[in-house]
């Protein structure tokens, strides 16, 4: 006789919202694949119709509901159509990023003030702004989840001008955990990815090598998976992590404590010799 499956992470049956998926390599795509394994049921918004059309082979039925972050206009649709099928939140994936890089990479102080700002209300303002938004659709200790990056103090040339944006999204978190607790038990955390090999991030100049360099520093010699991020995402989705708010997870496989290693050093000095 087989003894029952075990729900570890407690959301079968929970409503959870999944913002920002783009293709199947998309981290909102593994958050929601491990989700719905779970016995979740997803509801997906996406930025544009044609960003619908594009994803229905791979969503087929699952409901789908167009939000562009940057028009508020489309915010409070998505609440009311939520509202009008009285759905309750229990989890929310905020997986939405945004830089214009017209001329590719330039020197930080040469950003503009319509990138800087552009990047900052989609990429950063929209997870306070929709879950304002949201507010009543929340169970009252659902889960809020963004993606950030591993480090925003690290002055990388290829990720341009996104790492202070991000700043202020992690900063987020303590404000709305704290503005929330007034009538609620809602939770905010980000998970703080190391470099991934996504669609989005192929497309940013430099990040290629990037990406190179850092399974060279990370000490196992392989990059961070999406699904290692993914996974790290559901866990604090679920009611296992009801202990955690206000946090950055960083999920970087141990790159951080490597920028030392040995043969990296010996590498570039050997470099600079030659």
């Amino acid at each position: 006789m087989s003894e029952p499956s075990f729900d570890f992470l407690g959301l079968s049956g929970k409503t959870i919202l999944i913002m920002g998926v783009a293709n199947k390599k998309s981290v909102a795509w593994q958050i929601a694949r491990i989700v719905e394994s779970a016995g979740a049921d997803v509801i997906y918004s996406v930025r544009s119709e044609s960003r619908r059309e594009s994803l229905a082979k791979l969503l087929g039925t699952r409901k789908v509901i167009v939000c562009d972050v940057e028009h508020q206009s489309q915010i409070d649709d998505l609440a009311n159509q939520l509202a009008a099928d009285d759905v309750t939140i229990h989890g929310l994936v905020h997986s939405i990023a945004f830089a214009d890089y017209p001329e590719g990479i330039r020197p930080f102080h040469e950003t503009t003030r319509t990138q800087f700002l552009q990047a900052i209300d989609i990429s950063a303002y929209s997870l306070t702004n929709v879950c304002n938004a949201l507010k009543d659709r929340f169970a009252k200790d659902a889960s809020v989840v963004t993606i950030g990056i591993s480090t925003t103090r690290m002055a990388s040339e290829s990720y341009g001008f996104m790492a202070p944006i991000k700043a202020a999204l992690e900063s987020s978190l303590a404000f709305l955990t704290k503005s929330f607790s007034r009538f609620s038990e809602v939770r905010f955390n980000s998970v703080a990815a190391g470099l991934l090999k996504t669609s989005a991030s192929a497309g940013i100049p430099g990040y290629v090598d990037s990406y190179l360099y850092a399974e060279k520093v990370i000490p196992r010699g392989r990059a961070v998976a999406t699904t290692e991020v993914a996974n790290t995402a559901a866990f604090l989705l679920s009611p296992r992590s009801s202990g955690i708010t206000a946090q950055s997870v960083v999920v970087d496989a141990g790159m951080s404590i490597n920028y030392f290693d040995a043969d990296v050093v010996q590498a570039v000095t050997d470099a600079d010799v030659n």
